[in-house]
């Protein structure tokens, strides 16, 4: 990973993982998003309400967004039940981000990042250097496959840590909506 990126990585994501006491902050957050290119934007859309007729538009540009990318991929002909199944995850992935339940949002936006990297770079990203082989495309595209491979690590912090509605949740989840949003 390239030493600018790395601090802004190891606070939202500690290298040795969260330990009892730390989870992850919103400051942290924010820096990240200034790493991965998305700044301003991320922090305009933290800031509203959830219930917000503007972020309600966004989400309706993120879902229209990530559909694009997965019907304009192309694949293999064998690969085609892959992009049907992608396409089959996003309502209820919307729905749950809705529901403001953002630990199985969380869980649900992995599974979706798995399935675009697959239709994107195909076995390749099962690898275990596909981050490293991202990296080396492009260095923010590299540091956004990075964060997608780290959320399953929140599944780590304990209910009495935070709940599943908390802030910093949802600002960890809005992070890769931003990215996938204006790819």
């Amino acid at each position: 990973m390239p030493g600018d990126y790395r601090k802004a990585s190891e606070r939202l994501f500690p290298k040795d993982g969260f330990l009892k006491s730390q989870k992850p902050d919103l400051k942290a957050a924010g820096e990240f998003a200034k790493a991965l290119g998305i700044g301003i934007e991320y922090q305009r859309l933290l800031a509203l309400d959830k219930n917000s007729k503007e972020l309600r538009t966004f989400l309706d540009q993120f879902q229209t967004n990530l559909d694009l990318l997965i019907k304009k991929t192309w694949v293999e002909k064998s690969d085609e039940n892959h992009k049907g199944k992608l396409q089959d995850d996003i309502p209820s992935f919307m729905t749950t981000i809705e529901q403001a339940d953002y630990f199985k949002a969380i869980e649900g936006f992995s599974v979706i990042l798995d399935g675009l990297a697959y239709l994107f770079f195909g076995t390749q990203s099962e690898k275990e250097d596909f981050t490293e082989y991202t990296f080396r495309i492009d260095a923010q595209m590299g540091l956004f496959w990075w964060y997608g491979g780290r959320l399953p690590l929140l599944k780590n912090i304990s209910d009495k840590k935070i709940d599943q509605n908390d802030k910093i949740l949802w600002a960890i989840l809005l992070l890769g909506l931003c990215y996938l949003t204006n790819f």
